[in-house]
């Protein structure tokens, strides 16, 4: 590929990796039950206080910043204010983007053994956030379903050549690029929820907020309403704190923040599933095991424990997604013996993995002369 990287230094697996490398795509000797046996059986229990302990470590913070920015950030001097300001921005949105996560391991049924308590905890938290927690539990119980899949995949899906849009070719340079991450990471995830933007494709207009939609089946349609009613719930929460504090305020204590949980979002979820080494299979060739595997760590530094291993432990995840999150790093390390070559995972810094896949990882196409025609691998030339 054209793209440079590091070596990784990790070595836990006996040798040093070129990130790059592509990861095998045939199919592996072992199976999931050979991943399942290598990780301690303690790892797939569930502990509803230990759950609920990080839930109250995270709104403890979000409490605190939220104290510190409405009693003090007011008292300095205006300069400084356009200092603290961002300050608090940047650690509320990260502090938020840690509840979201508790959030999506609810729609898992990882945070408790009791499914109505996940739903309701995941409820209030992701309509907190604006995000339709039903809705998107099954929109995204379908996409760790096909992983991996051109066809079925539900999320970032990559398109061939020949499906990649005209004006791209006007984009792919570096004015291009910040421009299109821009987009990507501001306004990314309310478009995918309510157009389905850079998911897979249906064949009428797909949106999370429909409940008769083509996303949905009829068992799921009254849970999508309450899903709504759970935006509509938050939406005039705000509507009467703009009333009562202004507009401004909201923007500050609230609006911000979300955007950048919105960012790191999209961001973490496209660095998961984008890049160079990864292969994506077309029907002939996918099967689950290989496109679970087919994802890759990533280190976001200290941001790792902040939004709960999410960042770190993402192939764990896809292969035991009812797994939770406390006891996914010491599965990954139980596991890394048995993937051997199928286990990815990239340490380059997020900021410059995001730039090098934007890159890099423009379309997908399957190697010229290659006898398997079902597996594609990304390609960044567009003429």
């Amino acid at each position: 590929m054209g793209a440079g990287g590091r070596i990784s230094s990790s070595t836990e697996s006996g040798f040093k990796k070129n990130p790059l490398e592509r990861v095998p795509y045939t199919k592996p000797k072992f199976s999931l039950s050979d991943i399942k046996k290598a990780i301690p059986p303690h790892c797939f229990e569930r502990s509803l206080i230990r759950s609920f302990s990080y839930v109250v470590y995270d709104l403890f913070f979000v409490a605190l910043f939220y104290y510190i920015a409405t009693n003090y950030i007011h008292l300095l001097p205006s300069t400084y204010q356009y200092l603290a300001w961002p300050i608090y921005w940047a650690l509320q949105g990260c502090v938020c983007t840690g509840i979201w996560v508790i959030a999506h391991e609810c729609g898992h049924h990882a945070f408790s053994d009791y499914q109505w308590v996940d739903d309701t905890v995941g409820l209030i938290l992701h309509s907190a956030l604006f995000v339709p927690y039903f809705s998107w539990k099954y929109s995204h119980r379908r996409h760790h379903s096909n992983t991996g899949s051109l066809e079925r995949d539900e999320v970032f899906v990559p398109k061939p050549k020949s499906k990649v849009n005209w004006f791209s070719k006007y984009l792919n340079n570096p004015p291009g690029r910040v421009i299109t991450m821009t987009i990507t990471l501001t306004l990314g995830w309310p478009l995918y929820l309510a157009f389905n933007v850079s998911g897979r494709h249906y064949d009428r207009y797909a949106c999370h907020y429909d409940p008769y939609g083509p996303i949905f089946n009829a068992r799921e349609r009254l849970q999508v309403f309450i899903s709504d009613a759970g935006i509509f719930a938050t939406t005039y929460v705000l509507y009467r704190l703009a009333m009562l504090k202004g507009i401004t305020w909201v923007i500050c204590i609230y609006g911000v923040p979300l955007l950048i949980v919105n960012g790191f979002l999209v961001l973490i979820t496209y660095l998961q599933h984008t890049h160079p080494a990864l292969p994506h299979y077309d029907s002939s060739e996918w099967d689950w095991l290989r496109g679970a595997l087919a994802t890759v760590d990533r280190d976001y530094g200290v941001l790792n424990k902040v939004f709960h291993n999410i960042t770190d432990t993402h192939i764990a995840h896809h292969l035991f997604s009812t797994m939770p999150h406390y006891n996914a790093m010491e599965a990954t390390k139980a596991i890394r013996p048995i993937l051997g070559e199928y286990y990815q995972i990239d340490r380059t810094p997020f900021y410059k993995a995001m730039w090098r896949e934007a890159r890099e990882c423009l379309y997908v196409e399957p190697d010229e002369g290659s006898q398997v025609k079902g597996v594609y691998w990304y390609r960044n030339k567009l003429e």
